[in-house]
């Protein structure tokens, strides 16, 4: 790629970043704003408006609670600060607390030199976009120049076998699949041994998304580790939650649900374009101390961006 074209790729992506995130600014955000009109310092009622409208905007009570008392200890320290420095602390605390839960280190479709292939199952609920997300990792994985291998371990619904494989067709990368009804662990084991003979370099595992049932989810969840296990012994390298962020609260929810059930240890943020909810990014994060590795901030393939915590941070407050 050329040095033209690379700028060219990061100034769409901010772009992208911006309209995806425009709703979350407009409907949150400006009213920052419009609540220390007035006021030249950050007093009780500035702080108290600023919480609600961090509640309201699905950060989450806690974390909220948790920036308001970081604001307050900055004020109290520096005297001098007013309103007019609100928005300034406010992105920087934000940005801080996104650090500390390591969301947003990343910054390309890179993978580990020493993990091949890069073995990665997708978990989440039906509906939230999981398959999809597939789809576009995969499309970007191979834009990057990685050798990509599917699998279509969720077999409980055809729809989501079918999906999966018009994504492998549209984005030209092999797909494992024993069509609907298959044990999920076996089309798991197939994927990974598949990928191994085809010395690819990452490996993207679809899983069911059934959450009624939490006992029959954990050991399906926890079967389709063994036998990856089988093949590659620190297999899967990455369990990816997928959560849709215009469900606000109950996003949360189910990321509370399945990291119960499973080893989550990365997360991805669906249909920000979609909502004024984007706040839920910050609670996430912050709840469950799992780094936000990918957001979805359009239809597009391309709008599934690596999070970068900096770059979220200054479209919110652009």
């Amino acid at each position: 790629m050329g040095l033209f074209s690379f700028f060219k790729k990061d100034k769409d992506a901010k772009e992208d970043l911006n309209k995806g995130l425009e709703k979350t600014r407009t409907s949150v955000f400006d009213r920052i704003s419009k609540a220390i009109v007035g006021k030249s310092t950050v007093d009780d009622e500035v702080l108290d408006n600023l919480e609600e409208i961090l509640v309201t905007s699905d950060v989450g009570v806690d974390t909220t609670l948790k920036i308001i008392d970081r604001i307050e200890k900055r004020v109290a320290r520096d005297k001098y600060l007013g309103t007019s420095e609100l928005n300034m602390i406010l992105k920087e605390e934000i940005a801080a607390l996104l650090q500390e839960n390591n969301s947003g280190d990343g910054s390309s479709f890179d993978l580990p030199e020493d993990k091949k292939p890069y073995v990665i199952m997708v978990v989440g609920v039906n509906g939230v976009g999981k398959t999809t997300t597939i789809g576009k990792l995969a499309y970007n994985f191979k834009m990057a120049g990685k050798k990509v291998v599917l699998g279509a371990s969720d077999t409980f619904r055809a729809a989501a076998v079918d999906q999966l494989k018009i994504w492998a067709d549209k984005v030209g990368v092999p797909i494992v699949s024993q069509g609907m009804g298959a044990d999920p662990a076996s089309v798991a084991f197939d994927t990974v041994k598949s990928a191994v003979a085809q010395d690819a370099d990452v490996v993207l595992i679809d899983t069911a998304g059934r959450l009624h049932n939490k006992v029959g989810l954990m050991n399906e969840l926890s079967k389709i580790k063994k036998v990856c296990q089988k093949v590659i012994p620190d297999a899967p390298h990455e369990v990816l939650l997928v959560l849709d962020a215009s469900t606000g609260q109950n996003a949360i929810e189910q990321a509370r649900q399945f990291i119960a059930a499973t080893e989550v240890n990365a997360l991805a943020l669906t249909k920000l374009d979609g909502t004024a909810k984007g706040g839920v990014v910050i609670g996430i994060s912050d709840q469950f101390k799992i780094p936000v590795k990918y957001i979805g901030v359009g239809e597009k393939m391309e709008n599934l961006q690596i999070f970068d915590r900096n770059e979220f941070v200054d479209s919110l407050f652009k």
